[in-house]
């Protein structure tokens, strides 16, 4: 059996690292929004920034999560024409393959390379969510997960592009 080289293994282990780090951004959701209920019904004092948080903290989710989600092969598709394909031609589908996977690296770094200037700025201005005196969030740690999930997805489609290739195996 063989293993993935050094910088195969970095990537996926960073992946799941992500992964787990969104894993746990839900399950802290799940308790906040569980105590914001409880207090509403409760004392009749919901929690402030609750939604607030629930739609910054969706964005990140999705971006720390997607990338192992591509690993593990759980990004829906449609494979009836590849697998036709791949049975009849196996180096057309590969290409084929590739080049989808190419075309998907090009729209996530676009949104990456979209991203930075926005991230930058919110950085800098200290842009948030919510109303002062309220509650308040500050929306660049979100963008900084977008970049991040966002580089890591483009990652791991060129690490399936090497894969199919035989690269680590």
């Amino acid at each position: 059996m063989s293993r993935d080289p050094l910088p195969l293994r970095v990537l996926d282990g960073a992946t799941q690292g992500l992964n787990v780090i969104g894993s746990l951004l839900i399950a802290a959701l799940m308790v906040l929004i569980g105590a914001d209920v409880l207090g509403r019904n409760l004392m009749g004092a919901p929690l402030s920034g609750v939604p607030e948080m629930v739609t910054l903290s969706i964005v990140a989710i999705v971006f720390l999560q997607i990338p192992q989600a591509l690993r593990a092969g759980r990004m829906t598709r449609s494979e009836a024409f590849t697998d036709m394909l791949e049975r009849r031609a196996p180096r057309t589908a590969r290409a084929l393959l590739s080049l989808f996977d190419l075309a998907a690296m090009f729209v996530v770094g676009t949104i990456v390379h979209a991203t930075w200037p926005i991230f930058t700025r919110a950085f800098e201005r200290g842009e948030f969510v919510g109303a002062v005196g309220d509650f308040t969030a500050p929306v660049w740690p979100v963008k900084a997960m977008i970049l991040i999930g966002g580089s890591m997805l483009v990652l791991q489609f060129l690490a399936r592009i090497a894969r199919r290739y035989g690269y680590g195996t």
